[in-house]
């Protein structure tokens, strides 16, 4: 006999839209070494998996080097809908090359 096929994302009764725990979703992102391009891709869905996890503040490390993923990282902070506020790290959490940014709570 075949397999019998399996159902894809949408289909049957029993689908749930499945969302991600806190434990699934870590506190902080690396985006060290990545190009401004990929840290904003990575960055959004990374916000919203954190968002949808229930965490209040995330971690974005990017680094110091010339400045370009940070002015990245802010830009896309000050601008995305589910942020509430941003600030550079504390020294204990990568000083200026960290960022901390605080989630809405809706």
């Amino acid at each position: 006999m075949y397999p019998r096929p399996r159902r894809g994302r949408g289909q049957g009764e029993g689908d749930r839209i499945r969302t991600p725990g806190k434990s699934a979703v870590a506190v902080e992102m690396n985006i060290i070494g990545r190009t401004t391009d990929e840290a904003r891709d990575l960055l959004e869905k990374y916000l919203d998996d954190a968002f949808l996890a229930g965490l209040t503040s995330v971690r974005i490390i990017h680094g110091k080097g010339t400045g370009a993923l940070r002015r990245a990282v802010e830009e896309l902070l000050s601008a995305h809908p589910l942020v509430a506020e941003h600030r550079p790290g504390a020294p204990s959490e990568g000083g200026g090359g960290a960022t901390v940014a605080t989630l809405t709570q809706d």
